[in-house]
């Protein structure tokens, strides 16, 4: 059985957490989703680079982006030079 990470709600208040962004599931503060248009990506990983929350991942072939760990901050969209990802409510 797979580890249960610990979510959002168990960060303590303004509490600095010292662990990997990965290593606690804040996709719940998000009230934006990026979407990605395919046709206009050119995979040059600039969004990847660029998100703060390691909720991109690239499998060699394609970009994935793990909505557990995507607060919505829409960093990837402001940085992307194609303009392929749009913010989109949730």
């Amino acid at each position: 059985m797979p580890k249960k990470l610990p979510g959002s709600k168990d960060i303590p208040p303004a509490g600095v957490t010292w662990k990997p962004a990965t290593e606690y599931r804040t996709g719940d503060w998000r009230s934006k989703r990026p979407i990605r248009d395919e046709e206009k990506c050119t995979r040059c990983l600039t969004c990847w680079i660029f998100c703060p929350d390691a909720a991109i991942s690239w499998d060699g072939q394609d970009i994935h982006f793990d909505l557990n760990y995507c607060k919505g901050c829409g960093i990837c969209a402001e940085e992307c030079p194609v303009n392929c990802i749009e913010m989109e409510d949730e």
